[in-house]
């Protein structure tokens, strides 16, 4: 019998090594793996490197992971925002490297290690310090570079629902990166508020089928700095 459900944090990332490749989704603070991203801290991998859309927020999150000085490298888009310190402070003084990726190209070099792309041509880029030392070639006159997959060891994301063999549904902006992420991992480890039975999940609506998928632990749902999962009215009088 196939079961992916894991019963706590540990049982989920038992196994990722130091020197480990990790993807992590989330897009600003939506769909942000929080709790795996905790676990990971508390497990002690080190000499980590890094792929997420932005390099942390506050000093919660991915930029708690980056503080605890487990992460050599760090591959993203947005490595810089208003309360983006503990990245700033970092970069800064050396102890972290980074490497910037256009948003488009960051989604397609993921998508294409798990297509099995050994690279790509892609016009975002040509003419920046970005594409600097990499193959440029030119294609129906108009100037392309070359891209290589991004290949991880594990990623970390967060889904909607799922069922013992892994399959995936996703809420809205939650979704992101989520998908290429499982496709181009090893492992691929998802939270999930809610844990389905096999049948109950439409097969039109699953987005990342289970065969991406390693490992399901349920979560429960917590409000996000954006907004993300708001509770009942009457729930938010009560608060007030």
């Amino acid at each position: 019998m196939i079961d992916k459900i894991v019963a706590t944090v540990a049982d989920a990332l038992a196994g990722v090594k130091d020197g480990a490749t990790v993807l992590i989704g989330g897009f600003g603070t939506s769909g942000i793996p929080a709790e795996l991203i905790e676990g990971l801290i508390a497990q002690g991998a080190k000499e980590l490197t890094v792929v997420n859309n932005n390099a942390g927020n506050g000093d919660t999150g991915l930029a708690a992971l980056l503080k605890t000085g487990r992460v050599r490298k760090i591959i993203c888009s947005f490595p810089r925002q208003v309360d983006s310190h503990v990245f700033d402070a970092l970069y800064r003084s050396g102890k972290l490297e980074l490497e910037l990726v256009p948003q488009g190209n960051l989604a397609e070099r993921m998508r294409a290690a798990g297509a099995g792309i050994g690279a790509f041509f892609c016009p975002t880029s040509y003419g920046t310090e970005i594409a600097k030392g990499k193959e440029t070639r030119e294609i129906n006159g108009k100037h392309y570079v070359l891209e290589y997959p991004i290949h991880g060891d594990v990623a970390l994301i967060k889904a909607e629902a799922g069922d013992r063999w892994g399959n995936l549904t996703y809420r809205m902006a939650a979704r992101n990166f989520g998908p290429v992420m499982a496709m181009a991992a090893k492992q691929t480890i998802a939270t999930v508020h809610e844990i389905k039975e096999l049948g109950q999940l439409d097969p039109e609506a699953i987005v990342t089928p289970g065969i991406f998928v390693s490992k399901v632990l349920q979560v429960p749902r917590v409000a996000t700095q954006a907004g993300g999962f708001k509770p009942p009215a009457g729930e938010l009088k009560k608060a007030a």
